[in-house]
C-alpha cells in the first residue's frame, strides 16, 4: 500500500523511524505477537491508522510518565452536531467529515485549509471518514455517491453513484484504498434492499469488482434461506471499514443483518452471508471464505465490527488471526488464512442463544427471539457493542472494546395474514444500558479487567500506544488515558461533550498529538500546548 509523502524525511526522522521498527521486532519477540503488517508510525493515513484494524501507534514521545502534562494544542469547531468521523493525517494535514462536508485542517495549528459542502438527499445518520491516495480525498455521500477531491483544495475530480438513493441506500462508511481500489460497502436499512462490497479504480472511479453480501440464487449457501423471494428481501449492509492482509491479499469486512430483520419466522434458516465476516480476494472481489457470527439473526446484532489483525502465538503454534468483538455480545478469533474458528467466548452477559455448535458460533435460543408478545433478552439492545473502534496492543496482548450490558425486550409486528408489516418485522426496548470498557486475553476470550463508562450507551472509539497508553472517553464527558495493563487513569479531562469516534494520533516536526472528536469539535492535544 503506498502512501506519497510530500514532505522529505529528516535524517533525524528517518533515524526514529528506524528504531521504531526495531522496537517493533523486539516487542514481537518479547510477546509473541509479531508485527507482520507494519504499525502507525508518525502518521495516521487510513480509518484504523494502518490496514490491520489494530488502531495501535509505535509513537512513545507521550508516555506512561508524562501523560499527566498532556495540554491542549488546538480546537477546531465544526457546527456540527456530532463528528463519528475519524481524521486522517497525511504530511501534517487532517482530512475528515461528516455527512455532506470534508474539512482540510493544519495538524498543527488547526487552522482551516479548505472546506467541501455538497447537500444531498438520504440517510444523515453518520459519515466514518475518508480515504486519501494519490493526493486525492475519496468521500462517500448520504445519497450514495462517491466523490474524488483534489486533495491540496477540495476541488471535486470525479463523482460517482454507487448505488439509488430511492431504495434506501447512502454511504457511511470510510473506504479502505487496497492496490489503487478504493473499497467501501454499502448502507440502509430503511428498505428491503440486498447490499454489496464494492471496489472501484482510484482515478476513474469505474467499478472493477462488485460482491454481493447475498449469495447467488441456486448455489448451495442460498439454502440457507427458504427461497428466492424470502433472500429478496435482502440485508447484509456492509457499512464499518474492513481490514486487509497483504501476505495473503485478503480483505475481511463484516455484514450486517438479513430482512426482515426481526421477523425471522419467514426467512428460516442462517441467511447467508448476513452477520458474517467475509474474506474476499482483493483483486477479483471472489469471497475466499467466510464466518457467521450471527446464524439467523432476529435481533439485528450486525457483525460489522472490526476485524482485527494480528499475527501471534496461539496453543503453542504461530498463527496468523483475526478476532471480532461482534454486536451478539461474544468474542471471536479465527484462522484469517482458512477462516477457521479458533475461540468463541461472551464478552458480556448476553443469553439469545442456548450454546455454541461445532464451528464456534452460537446457537439462537427460539424462545430469546422477538414475539407476538415480546421477549426479555440478558443484553442491552444495542448489543454487546456497535460500530466504535476496538484496539489491540502487541505489548499486552489483549483487545480493547467499548461494550455495553443490559436487559432489553423484543417484540415483531405480524399483519393478520402473519406477514411482517414491514422490513423490521417489530421492534425492540432498551430497558437498562450501561457501557464498560473491556480488556479481553485473546488466548482465552476472558476478561483481564473492566472499567465502568457510564449508563447508557458510549460511543468512544480506542487508541493504544507503544507508550504503553490508551486513550478512550467515557459517557460522563470524560476523554482518557489509561495503562492498557490494569485501566488505571493516568490523565483524564473535561472537554464539555463526549467522545464519538477513535482518539488518532500522529507527530509532526518532532511533536506528538493525540487527536479526539468531541461533539462537533475536533481537539488537539500535545505535552507543550499553545491554548
Amino acid at each position: 500500500m503506498f502512501f506519497p509523502i510530500w514532505r522529505p524525511l529528516s535524517s533525524a526522522r528517518t533515524a526514529a523511524i528506524l528504531l521504531l521498527a526495531s522496537a517493533g521486532c523486539l516487542l514481537a519477540q518479547t510477546t509473541g505477537v509479531k508485527n507482520s503488517i507494519p504499525y502507525v508510525s508518525d502518521s495516521w493515513p487510513t480509518f484504523n491508522g494502518d490496514t490491520s484494524g489494530r488502531r495501535y501507534s509505535s509513537l512513545t514521545q507521550i508516555n506512561k510518565t508524562n501523560v499527566k502534562s498532556l495540554k491542549l494544542a488546538w480546537a477546531f469547531q465544526t457546527h456540527a452536531v456530532t463528528l463519528k468521523s475519524t481524521p486522517l493525517e497525511i504530511n501534517g494535514i487532517l482530512y475528515f467529515s461528516v455527512p455532506d462536508q470534508v474539512w482540510a485542517v493544519d495538524a498543527k495549528t488547526g487552522e482551516s485549509i479548505w472546506k467541501f459542502r455538497r447537500p444531498s438527499e438520504g440517510d444523515h445518520l453518520a459519515q466514518r471518514g475518508v480515504a486519501f491516495y494519490n493526493g486525492r480525498i475519496y468521500f462517500g455521500t448520504p445519497d450514495a455517491h462517491l466523490f474524488c477531491l483534489d486533495a491540496r483544495n477540495g476541488k471535486i475530480i470525479w463523482d460517482v453513484e454507487v448505488a439509488d438513493v430511492k431504495f434506501g441506500y447512502y454511504i457511511s462508511v470510510a473506504p479502505l484504498i487496497i492496490k489503487g481500489l478504493v473499497v467501501l460497502g454499502t448502507s440502509g436499512d430503511s428498505a428491503n434492499v440486498s447490499h454489496s462490497i464494492i471496489a472501484l479504480d482510484w482515478k476513474t472511479g469505474a467499478i472493477v469488482w462488485q460482491t454481493s453480501t447475498l449469495p447467488k440464487p441456486g448455489t448451495p449457501d442460498a439454502l440457507t434461506w427458504p427461497n428466492n423471494k424470502a433472500m429478496s428481501h435482502g440485508g447484509g449492509p456492509a457499512w464499518i471499514t474492513g481490514t486487509y492482509d497483504p501476505e495473503l491479499n485478503l480483505i475481511y469486512w463484516g455484514t450486517g443483518n438479513p430482512h426482515p430483520v426481526l421477523a425471522g419466522g419467514v426467512r428460516a434458516g442462517d441467511n447467508l452471508y448476513t452477520c458474517s465476516i467475509l474474506a474476499l480476494n482483493a483483486d477479483t472481489g471472489a469471497i475466499v471464505w467466510f464466518y457467521q457470527a450471527s446464524p439467523h439473526d432476529t435481533h439485528d446484532w450486525d457483525a460489522v465490527e472490526t476485524p482485527v489483525l494480528f499475527t501471534a502465538e496461539f496453543k503453542g503454534r504461530s498463527r496468523k488471526l483475526l478476532a471480532q468483538a461482534s454486536r451478539n455480545g461474544y468474542f471471536f478469533v479465527l484462522d484469517r488464512t482458512t477462516g477457521e474458528n479458533l475461540l468463541t467466548a461472551p464478552f458480556v452477559p448476553t443469553n439469545w442463544a442456548k450454546g455454541i455448535d461445532a464451528q464456534g458460533r452460537p446457537i439462537p435460543n427460539p424462545a430469546k427471539e422477538p414475539q407476538p408478545g415480546g421477549a426479555l433478552v440478558t443484553g442491552a439492545a444495542d448489543g454487546g457493542t456497535n460500530w466504535t473502534s476496538p484496539s489491540f496492543d502487541p505489548e499486552t496482548g489483549l483487545f480493547y472494546v467499548n461494550g455495553y450490558t443490559g436487559y432489553s425486550f423484543w417484540y415483531v409486528a405480524l399483519g393478520t395474514d402473519n406477514i411482517p408489516k414491514d422490513h423490521q418485522g417489530g421492534g425492540s426496548d432498551a430497558l437498562v444500558a450501561k457501557s464498560v470498557l473491556l480488556a479481553l486475553d485473546y488466548r482465552t476470550g476472558k476478561v483481564a479487567w473492566k472499567r465502568e463508562s457510564g449508563d447508557g450507551y458510549g460511543n468512544a472509539g480506542i487508541l493504544t500506544t507503544a507508550g504503553h497508553l490508551l486513550f478512550t472517553g467515557d459517557n460522563s464527558g470524560n476523554l482518557l488515558a489509561l495503562d492498557p495493563s490494569d485501566g488505571h487513569v493516568l490523565w483524564h479531562t473535561r472537554p464539555g461533550g463526549n467522545m464519538n469516534p477513535a482518539p488518532i494520533t500522529y507527530q509532526l516536526d518532532g511533536t506528538q498529538y493525540i487527536v479526539t472528536g468531541v461533539d462537533g469539535v475536533m481537539y488537539a492535544w500535545n505535552l507543550s500546548g499553545s491554548l
